[in-house]
């Protein structure tokens, strides 16, 4: 579909004014549409800088990570951009935040991306205290794509306010309630 297209993401805070008349409230990343003339040959003379996908491609096939890739990948993407440039975009590397994982040799960093849960209904849009966050389980590796050994990692939000701070899930209230009995427990010599 359209929506599969990445080169439709560039368009996005065009897209949001039009119909909202608004700006986007947050920013996109920088991406160059290699079927422009100025934007491909800013492309060609950045690849080892730049992060390529192809517009209808998916699972973190068909890319090239210039930091990380060969000369020769370097050299067979160049290639394939100056036969085909439509069928690219491009985006500055980004500098993604790494957590503790598991490895099979141990506790070590690995590079995660986070995507939240935005529900939209009646009652109007909100983010939900979760997401899913996606690492690259493969040493140095930023492609966090199950389809390219990536894998999932437990997500937990702690809130400060939320609307309904009653229970587990409900927000930091019911969390700033049990760091209050725990406290008081320590204070007393008790189990809180």
């Amino acid at each position: 579909g359209i929506a599969d297209d990445k080169a439709i993401y560039s368009y996005m805070p065009e897209i949001v004014r039009f119909y909202s008349g608004q700006e986007a409230r947050l920013p996109n990343v920088e991406t160059w549409r290699c079927r422009e003339p100025e934007a491909l040959k800013y492309v060609l003379d950045h690849l080892p800088e730049l992060v390529v996908k192809l517009v209808d491609g998916s699972g973190g096939y068909g890319m090239l990570v210039g930091p990380t890739a060969s000369k020769e990948m370097i050299a067979k993407f160049r290639e394939a951009l100056i036969a085909e440039p439509h069928r690219y975009i491009a985006q500055p590397t980004l500098a993604l935040s790494t957590v503790p994982t598991l490895t099979e040799k141990g506790v070590a960093p690995r590079h995660v991306d986070f995507r939240p849960f935005v529900l939209t209904g009646s009652d109007g849009v909100r983010v939900v205290p979760g997401g899913l966050t996606r690492v690259a389980l493969r040493e140095g590796s930023l492609v966090v794509n199950s389809s390219q050994g990536g894998g999932t990692k437990d997500s937990f939000v702690l809130l400060d306010e939320g609307p309904d701070s009653s229970g587990p899930g409900g927000g930091g209230g019911f969390l700033r309630q049990q760091q209050m009995q725990q406290q008081q427990g320590r204070k007393t010599g008790g189990d809180a």
